[in-house]
């Protein structure tokens, strides 16, 4: 049995092949290379629509935002322990990405605070800062940690975070979820008393495109996407430097030094 004469299983809209070119959502490839920018493609593959110029440069923006974080963002540090060991581009970007979570350079969890709890307020008919200051004290009394909020070197702005609400109201893409967001931060701050608490870039960034439409997990792939250019340079770095077979050095490394009777603990656990 050939292909063609096998029954259709798999359907995509996304993209499809001829002999006379790649399309990607309907539109001829060579069409679009040079004339359409990376950012508005990126757009219109994940969201299957040609964005508006002021989408494509928000999308810009938000490719440009993470790129790198030193050797303070666990994803680096994991890609050149496993490059020096096995010196290849490939392994080094899928170690990187999986350290990508719920406790760093992930928006997931908090575009899903974002878009059920903006919802939530919503069909509550209530206004803004009394649903904010009220839902703050359910979240502190549950203890709920808030995604999105504190970093451990900004204190009261995060640039980063600042530099993309500006970017989205001056390309039109600033909303209620945004707006939402900053309440549910404003409240949080006056309960919790941290004023220099900051909206961090993973929270503005859910925040923004979850206005713009994207679900969380889409959240996550555009910001691996991001991260991944700082990835290449890091793992290329590694590998030049030659350095084999990465280690945690004992002085910055703690060992119980406390010896164990074999003979005494198997007895005492029934061994014969």
């Amino acid at each position: 049995m050939t292909i063609a004469s096998t029954p259709s299983t798999w359907t995509t809209a996304i993209s499809d092949i001829t002999p006379e070119d790649v399309y990607i959502r309907g539109y001829a490839l060579r069409s679009l290379l040079g004339r359409v920018p990376y950012s508005a493609i990126v757009a219109l593959l994940i969201r299957g629509r040609m964005p508006t110029p002021g989408e494509a440069r928000m999308m810009d923006v938000i490719l440009c935002s993470i790129l790198d974080y030193s050797l303070q963002k666990s994803g680096t540090v994991a890609a050149r322990f496993v490059v020096s060991v096995n010196p290849q581009m490939v392994p080094g970007l899928a170690a990187g990405v999986l350290a990508a979570g719920e406790h760093a350079m992930s928006p997931e969890h908090t575009g899903r605070f974002i878009i059920e709890n903006h919802a939530r307020w919503k069909a509550s008919g209530e206004p803004l800062d009394a649903f904010a200051t009220r839902f703050v004290a359910e979240l502190r009394q549950a203890k709920a940690r808030v995604p999105g909020f504190g970093h451990q070197v900004f204190r009261g702005i995060d640039p980063r975070a600042e530099r993309l609400k500006e970017v989205a109201k001056e390309t039109g893409v600033w909303g209620e979820h945004g707006e939402w967001y900053e309440a549910v931060h404003r409240a949080f701050k006056a309960a919790a008393g941290k004023p220099d608490l900051v909206i961090n870039d993973m929270g503005m960034n859910a925040a923004i495109m979850a206005q713009m439409g994207y679900t969380p997990q889409e959240m996550v792939g555009l910001s691996l996407l991001s991260t991944f250019p700082g990835l290449v340079a890091h793992v290329s770095e590694e590998m030049a430097t030659g350095v084999r077979n990465r280690i945690v050095p004992d002085q910055i490394a703690e060992y119980p030094r406390a010896r164990r009777d074999l003979e005494a603990d198997l007895k005492a656990a029934g061994w014969r």
